[in-house]
């Protein structure tokens, strides 16, 4: 393991799904950059060239308020502006436009953090398929031992004596 100095479990924490997108938010890259949001954006604004919708996108009204939702720290209250979200190939493009030391090793470990999540979810689709072939494969013996089990516990139904006089 590298002597990062972010670690890809904070990384991961922060990138979310959004309209089946992976993506980092503005507010989230620029603590890890150790610049402002402003400074960020104004970066961001001043190469839009170079962000393509597919790259970053700004979040829409009802996407902002779901995310607020999502959190209940007050830092979320502070921000008046809706976020920018940027995918892989957009954080990829943030490092030619913060020329920093620390944004060149942020960015380093961004990457990595999204190959392991790209890892993960490639694993768990693999599971997931395998347990829907062998659900397939043994449906049938398993259904006869569920409906004799069900059999089983089905309680004959006698019927009850009236309590009282």
């Amino acid at each position: 393991m590298s002597n990062s100095i972010v670690k890809q479990e904070s990384i991961v924490s922060q990138i979310h799904f959004i309209r089946g997108e992976k993506v980092i938010l503005d507010v989230d890259l620029a603590l890890l950059y150790g610049v402002s949001t402003k400074v960020l954006k104004q970066a961001v604004k001043r190469n839009i060239k170079r962000f393509p919708a597919d790259f970053m996108f700004e979040l829409s009204d009802k996407e902002f308020q779901h995310l607020r939702s999502q959190f209940v720290t007050s830092s979320w209250g502070g921000i008046r502006y809706k976020p920018f979200a940027f995918t892989e190939q957009g954080v990829a493009m943030l490092s030619g436009i913060l020329n920093s030391t620390r944004a060149i090793e942020v960015n380093i470990e961004i990457m990595r953090a999204f190959v392991k999540l790209r890892q993960w979810l490639s694993a768990h689709k693999e599971l997931e398929r395998k347990l829907n072939t062998l659900e397939k494969k043994y449906d049938d013996n398993f259904r006869i031992i569920f409906e004799a089990i069900k059999l089983l516990m089905k309680e004959e139904r006698k019927p009850k004596h009236p309590i009282g006089f």
